[in-house]
C-alpha cells in the first residue's frame, strides 16, 4: 500500500515554497464536550480554499504509555497555549505539509509525550490541518492520506460492556464485541452488527426481567452479569444473526488487563467474578475463554508491560488475533518492539494516543511491515464526526473498532457508507486470515 507522503517540504534557494493555496491563512480554538459530557479541545484552521474542524476524543481506560492528554493545567491550558504561541505558529504554513505542521508541533511542546501542549491539542491541531488541506484540494480525507485507498475495513462493534466502561455489576472484562466476516458491502457489515445489538437486547431482558437495557460509554449493554454468562449472550446473538443473514459473525473480546491487574499483590483482580488470578492463572483462564467461545479476537490479554505473555498467549492461540493496545499505544517504536518478538499480530490505532497523524501513519507502516492487522479504534468519549472512518481506510486498517449504536459511533459507521459510495467500483472489503 502506497501511502501520500505527508509532509515533504519543498526547499528552494533555503527557503520553503508555500501553495498559496493551502496556506495557513487563520486558526481557532474553542472548548467542547465529548460524548460522556467531559470537556476537550477543538480546532478550527483555514486556508485559502478549504476549513479543517476537528475535536479531541478521551479514554477512560487510558495506558500508562499515551501522550499526555492535557498539561498540569487541562483543557483550558491547552487553549490558552494554543491562543498564546500555537496560532501564530500556524498562520502562514502550508497545511499540506503535514510533517512540517506535526514537527512544529514537537518543537514547541520539546518534550517526548506532549507534557507542556497536551496531546490532545495537538492531534486535533494536526487533523484539523489534514482536513483543511484535503478540502482545498477537493479531496475527502481517505484520498489525501492515501490516493490508492480502496478497502473499506470490517467493522468491530462493542455489543457488551463491563469494565471502566461500565458501572458496578457489570462483567470486569471491558469489550465484547462482534466482527462480520464475510460481508459483501459496508451496509451489510455495518448493519449485521447492529442487528446483533438488537438481538442481545432481546437476550438479556429475557435473562434478566428487571435489566432496563442501560449502557456504558460506548453504548455497549451492561449488565449485572458474569463473564462466561455474558459471553453465552454475546455468542447467541451473533449465532441468531448469521442464520437470519448469511453473514459470518465472529465473537471477540478486549479483556482491558491493565485494569484489572494489582501492580502491589501482582495478581489480577476480578472483582464482580470475586476472583483473584496470579499472571499464569489469568493466562490460563483467557486462553480457556477463547477456546470454549470460539472467539476470533481478544486485546490487551495482560498488563501494559508484559510482552512475554502476549507472545505466551499469541503461541497457544495463533489463528486468531491477539491485539495490543494498551501495550504499544500507536507508538511505532513499541510496536516494532512487539513485532521483533512476536508478541502480537494485531494492533489498536489511536490517533490521540500519539498526538498527531504523522505519528498515526508511522505506527501504522510500522505494524504492516510486521505483519499485523491494524484495528483503527475511537475512545470511550468521542466525538460526533466521521474522521476516524477516514483515517481508517486511508491507512489500511483491516479493522474499525467504533461502537454500534449511539450518535457519536454511528458518525463514524454512516461515513463507512459514504466513503464506500464514492470509492464506487474501486471499493473492497477487508478481510482477515490472508485476504
Amino acid at each position: 500500500m502506497k501511502l501520500l507522503n505527508l509532509g515533504r517540504s519543498l526547499v528552494r534557494g533555503g527557503h520553503k515554497d508555500v501553495n498559496e493555496q493551502s496556506k495557513i491563512i487563520d486558526a481557532c480554538a474553542r472548548i467542547v464536550l465529548d460524548s460522556r459530557g467531559d470537556e476537550t479541545i477543538e480546532i478550527e484552521v483555514r486556508t485559502a480554499k478549504g476549513l479543517g474542524r476537528a475535536a479531541a476524543p478521551a479514554g477512560k481506560s487510558r495506558g500508562i504509555k499515551e501522550v499526555v492528554p492535557y498539561p498540569p493545567g487541562g483543557v483550558k491550558e491547552s487553549l490558552e497555549i494554543f491562543k498564546r504561541i500555537i496560532r501564530q505558529r500556524l498562520i502562514g504554513l502550508d497545511a499540506s505539509e503535514q510533517e512540517l505542521i506535526d514537527s512544529m508541533l514537537k518543537e514547541v511542546d520539546g518534550t517526548d509525550r506532549f507534557e507542556k501542549i497536551g496531546g490532545n491539542l495537538a492531534y486535533a491541531i494536526s487533523l484539523a490541518t489534514a482536513l483543511a488541506a484535503s478540502a482545498g484540494l477537493g479531496k475527502p480525507l481517505y484520498e489525501f492520506l492515501n490516493p490508492n485507498a480502496s478497502v473499506i475495513p470490517l467493522p468491530l462493534g462493542n455489543v457488551l460492556g463491563g469494565g471502566k466502561h461500565a458501572g458496578k455489576g457489570a462483567p470486569d472484562i471491558q469489550e465484547m464485541l462482534t466482527v462480520p466476516l464475510n460481508p459483501k458491502t459496508p451496509f451489510d457489515a455495518i448493519m449485521a452488527n447492529a442487528l446483533v445489538h438488537k438481538e442481545l437486547g432481546k437476550i438479556l431482558q429475557k435473562k434478566l426481567p428487571n435489566f432496563p437495557l442501560g449502557k456504558g460509554d460506548e453504548g455497549a449493554y451492561a449488565p449485572n452479569m458474569r463473564i462466561h454468562e455474558a459471553l453465552e449472550s454475546v455468542v447467541e446473538a451473533a449465532n441468531r444473526v448469521s442464520e437470519m443473514t448469511g453473514i459470518k459473525l465472529g465473537v471477540g473480546i478486549d479483556v482491558a488487563a491493565s485494569s484489572l491487574w494489582d501492580e502491589k499483590r501482582k495478581c489480577y483482580v476480578y472483582e464482580n467474578e470475586g476472583k483473584h488470578m496470579t499472571r499464569d492463572e489469568h493466562i490460563s483462564y483467557i486462553i480457556s475463554l477463547i477456546r470454549e467461545f470460539n472467539l476470533v479476537y481478544v486485546e490487551d490479554p495482560v498488563e501494559e508491560y508484559d510482552f512475554e505473555g502476549f507472545r505466551e498467549v499469541l503461541k497457544v492461540v495463533p489463528n486468531i488475533l491477539v491485539c495490543a493496545d494498551d501495550l504499544v499505544v500507536t507508538n511505532a517504536t513499541l510496536i516494532k518492539k512487539a513485532g521483533e518478538i512476536g508478541a502480537v499480530n494485531a494492533v489498536i490505532i489511536k490517533p490521540n494516543q500519539v498526538g498527531t497523524l504523522t505519528d498515526t501513519r508511522d505506527a501504522c507502516k510500522v505494524a504492516q511491515e510486521h505483519g499485523m492487522v491494524t484495528v483503527a479504534s475511537h475512545r470511550s468519549g468521542e466525538t460526533p464526526e466521521g474522521h476516524l472512518a477516514h483515517i481508517a481506510v486511508g491507512l489500511g486498517c483491516k479493522l474499525i473498532k467504533s461502537g454500534v449504536v449511539g450518535g457519536e459511533r454511528v458518525a463514524k459507521a454512516n461515513e463507512l457508507l459514504r466513503i464506500g459510495e464514492n470509492l464506487g467500483s474501486k471499493l473492497k472489503m477487508a478481510t482477515l486470515g490472508g485476504g
